[in-house]
């Protein structure tokens, strides 16, 4: 296996530089393991395709308003702050933007906001220290952080949250929860679907390619998840009447598989909180997910090879190919595909 093997070409102008208006009039893409077919839906179609018993999971973190603009003193020059993780209420890892931002340089973000570079992590990464707790202020002092490849600005910030984001603490929305809209939810509980809440905060690391020739040596990033008891329970009740258990976006994926490898033997997922480090790659034996509902993703990421060790890379690629040649719109602000 090698990391050449998720390549693929994808014209810029199939990339997504605006959310779907109803955001579940999106494209969705069906791709049938057993019966080994693609079918063309919307995103609306979704409760037809799910059956009563069934668990339908969902990653309810909330985005974090974390760019921050502000400039170097007493110099002057721009620097920019996108905040990761929280460590204290005062002090936060951050990737950082500007010159000369080493151990010690004093930043001014407003009249009553400064921050001081602690620690520096490597690349653009700095551990800083505000002044004051910062987490309070976000809202009035943020920007949103959309991904690197959108370029046209948000006319509401509540366009990259989900509509069931409730946890704040994410460097970037679940993407595959974008599609949802109440009136989607409301269906998919009245056809006699579980509707389970999970929680993992997205790192801006699960945008990053794979330089590695082998993906094996590639350093998986970690973030922070949560399943409760509640949501266990659930999930365990569902699959054990045979019903199956669908993942929203590769976020959930990973949260519900983390939570599959402390399990007792008569259950499929255990509760758990902390940080998970778990990579999938094709080989590995998936536990708690039987379908999954996710975005198309950029080429040569953990993710597309997430969702080819789910569903085998010859079909990904082809099912991709196919959508390409559709018009389907790609990555974060992209159209959606469930993987049955």
């Amino acid at each position: 296996m090698r990391t050449a093997d998720f390549d693929y070409h994808l014209p810029p102008e199939m990339i997504a530089q605006r959310p779907a208006d109803p955001r579940d009039s999106s494209r969705l893409l069906i791709l049938d393991r057993k019966r080994e077919t693609l079918s063309h839906h919307i995103f609306r179609d979704l409760p037809s395709f799910l059956s009563p018993g069934d668990a339908l999971v969902l990653n309810e973190t909330r985005v974090l308003p974390a760019r921050l603009r502000g400039h170097k003193i007493p110099t002057g020059g721009h620097v920019e702050l996108l905040l990761l993780n929280r460590r204290s209420s005062r002090t936060w890892e951050a990737l950082v933007g500007g010159k000369g931002l080493v151990v010690g340089r004093k930043i001014s973000l407003s009249k009553e906001v400064k921050a001081e570079i602690l620690e520096d992590l490597g690349g653009g990464r700095r551990v800083v220290r505000f002044n004051k707790s910062i987490s309070p202020i976000l809202n009035e002092m943020g920007e949103m952080p959309l991904p690197p490849y959108i370029n046209t600005p948000l006319k509401d910030p509540n366009e990259y949250q989900t509509v069931f984001a409730r946890r704040p603490g994410s460097a970037a929305a679940p993407t595959a929860g974008l599609h949802f809209t109440p009136e989607v939810l409301r269906a998919i509980e009245t056809k006699g679907v579980a509707i389970v809440k999970i929680t993992l905060h997205v790192g801006l690391d699960t945008f990053l390619p794979v330089n590695e020739e082998d993906p094996g040596e590639h350093p998986i990033h970690r973030e922070w998840c949560q399943i409760a008891p509640q949501a266990v329970e659930v999930i365990n009740n569902a699959r054990s009447k045979g019903a199956r258990i669908v993942a929203v976006g590769t976020t959930t994926v990973r949260t519900l598989e983390t939570a599959a490898r402390l399990t007792k033997p008569d259950h499929e997922v255990a509760p758990f909180e902390g940080a998970t480090d778990l990579y999938i790659l094709p080989g590995f034996q998936f536990h708690a997910v039987d379908a999954m509902i996710t975005n198309f993703h950029l080429p040569r990421s953990t993710l597309l090879m997430m969702v080819s060790a789910f569903a085998g890379r010859d079909r990904v690629l082809k099912a991709y190919d196919v959508a390409m040649k559709e018009g389907y719109r790609f990555y974060s602000f992209g159209d959606a595909m469930l993987i049955l």
